[in-house]
């Protein structure tokens, strides 16, 4: 019998301390994990939820190597992430994979930006044909897993605000730099890898809308999800919850490594 496993992060705020006075005050992120890891766990996985203080780098990281150790071929890991999405320069060293637009899309920590870089180099420690499902609410999310106009009137956006961003740029590139270094240096994996998927809130270049209990697009995917009642693939669902939002906030859904067609055809949520 396959094992699943979840990762629910969500964050209300930042530490203000790391992001130069921003605290990044949002809603309903809190409540995206809770309900996401709700949905999971009548699924049938195994959740850890961390919310605001505990969505650091380093708890993440360690979440994400625990389940790699655990899960095997067929196994399953669903990952969601609700907080606020960023991008920074992508300064990669010389001869490693570049984004096309230059931008390193980010997942925007408490205590620090959480590159794709790191998020593809997670993922990459999972066994081969280990299932990988993501669930990003937050802006900029439309590829945000890589392995080798504003939303509606009077919300508010999951993104940080441009000072900020150059200000973080500047501080922190040398870090970034030396971070990618490191990830690079520990070169490809030998075989097939996990098979990944991402259904986001928006593309990597719109912005994804906060609300009151929930956000917009984690609204959306548990009206679709309907406390079971769907019925169908994660194709059939990313079109049913991209549906149900503006063309503003355009849910992505993107492949990563080799899914078996058996996999993107699965009922979300099977472990």
């Amino acid at each position: 019998m396959a094992t699943g496993l979840a990762l629910h992060v969500g964050l209300n705020r930042v530490d203000p301390a790391r992001y130069e006075g921003w605290e990044g005050t949002l809603v309903a992120c809190e409540n995206d994990a809770r309900d996401m890891a709700r949905l999971a766990r009548t699924a049938g996985f195994e959740s850890t939820v961390l919310l605001t203080p505990e969505g650091t780098a380093a708890n993440v990281t360690a979440v994400l190597g625990e389940a790699a150790a655990r899960l095997g071929p067929g196994d399953i890991l669903v990952f969601s992430y609700s907080g606020h999405g960023g991008q920074v320069p992508d300064d990669g060293p010389a001869g490693s994979d570049t984004e096309p637009d230059a931008l390193d899309e980010t997942l925007v920590l408490y205590d620090r930006q959480f590159l794709d870089d790191e998020v593809r180099h997670a993922f990459d420690a999972f066994a081969d044909d280990v299932r990988i499902v993501s669930f990003f609410d937050c802006c900029h999310s439309g590829s945000s897993i890589e392995i080798p106009g504003g939303p509606g009137a009077g919300a508010t956006a999951r993104f940080m605000p441009e000072p900020t961003r150059r200000q973080l740029d500047d501080r922190d590139r040398g870090f970034y730099a030396d971070l990618r270094r490191s990830l690079a240096a520990s070169g490809p994996r030998d075989g097939a890898g996990p098979d990944a998927l991402l259904v986001s809130a928006c593309q990597d270049d719109q912005e994804a809308s906060d609300g009151d209990v929930n956000g917009a697009f984690t609204e959306a995917l548990l009206q679709v999800w309907d406390d079971g009642a769907f019925r169908g693939g994660y194709r059939d669902f990313h079109r049913a919850i991209q549906r149900r939002l503006p063309p503003t906030q355009s849910p992505n859904l993107h492949l990563t490594g080799t899914p078996d067609p058996e996999f993107v055809d699965q009922r979300p949520f099977t472990v």
